[in-house]
């Protein structure tokens, strides 16, 4: 499906627990001086303008980064994502998860970012010109280059959930990817919805056949009366040391709203 666009929803609550936990787990994973690999299977167009109309029409920024930055120190690698997004690309920039993992890691480590979108593709080449950008389907992306080259790694699986069947299928990849790259970790976001249209993956989710698995899972008020989302989940393959804490702590904050 091409008809979704993260612009409407950049930098709203659910991406504020996503990325705020993607990069614990990225400032980990570069503490070792060793490379690695960074997966990416929803790219999207990693910088996003948040005042711009697309933002402003939802209000989901307003309901999310804007709101909760303040619960970040300036030394978390979250905030200097954000940090390095707003010196490059201006005040109301707003980096997405590729921009995230780009500004953590080094120049020996590797970026490969799948966007099937045509437009969000070339707007990703442009933002980041040093990554290795495919324009094509993230699983089947994920499927054939797993093991990478670094082996050691993450990968980030960040559908939009707009065909049902994604919720049968993200499980599913996720132990095709678990058994041919045992020792990456294995990132799955989901939507939390007044349907409840994810609590039936979120179960399988908790069964996985893998040795450590960790699932977080916030809630918080819809953006505006009537949005259907309400939380956000995510769930990890081979969680780095201190992730758990950071999920912890994050969800404590969000209990707070």
């Amino acid at each position: 499906m091409l008809s979704y666009q993260h612009a409407y929803h950049a930098g709203n609550a659910a991406d504020v627990h996503k990325h705020a936990l993607l990069s614990i787990a990225l400032a980990y994973l570069t503490k070792k001086d060793k490379p690695l690999t960074y997966l990416e299977t929803h790219a999207g167009r990693a910088v996003y303008d948040l005042s711009a109309t697309e933002s402003i029409k939802t209000g989901e920024a307003a309901q999310g980064i804007e709101r909760l930055e303040s619960w970040f120190d300036s030394d978390h690698p979250y905030k200097t994502a954000i940090q390095a997004a707003r010196a490059a690309f201006g005040a109301q920039a707003y980096p997405g998860s590729p921009y995230i993992a780009a500004s953590l890691l080094r120049d020996m480590d590797r970026i490969v970012l799948s966007e099937l979108h045509p437009q969000e593709a070339d707007a990703l080449r442009n933002a980041m010109p040093y990554a290795d950008v495919r324009q094509a389907d993230g699983p089947a992306l994920a499927l054939s280059v797993t093991p990478p080259d670094p082996r050691r790694g993450l990968c980030l699986i960040d559908p939009a959930y707009e065909v049902k069947s994604e919720y049968q299928a993200m499980p599913v990849l996720l132990n095709k990817l678990h058994r041919k790259w045992p020792v990456g970790i294995l990132m799955l976001w989901y939507p939390i919805l007044t349907t409840g249209a994810e609590r039936q993956m979120a179960e399988t989710l908790r069964h996985m056949d893998a040795e450590k698995t960790m699932l977080s899972q916030v809630r918080f008020p819809p953006a505006k009366q009537g949005h259907g989302m309400i939380g956000s989940g995510l769930f990890v393959i081979n969680p780095p040391w201190g992730l758990e804490a950071a999920a912890a702590s994050l969800q404590t904050q969000f209990e707070r709203l």
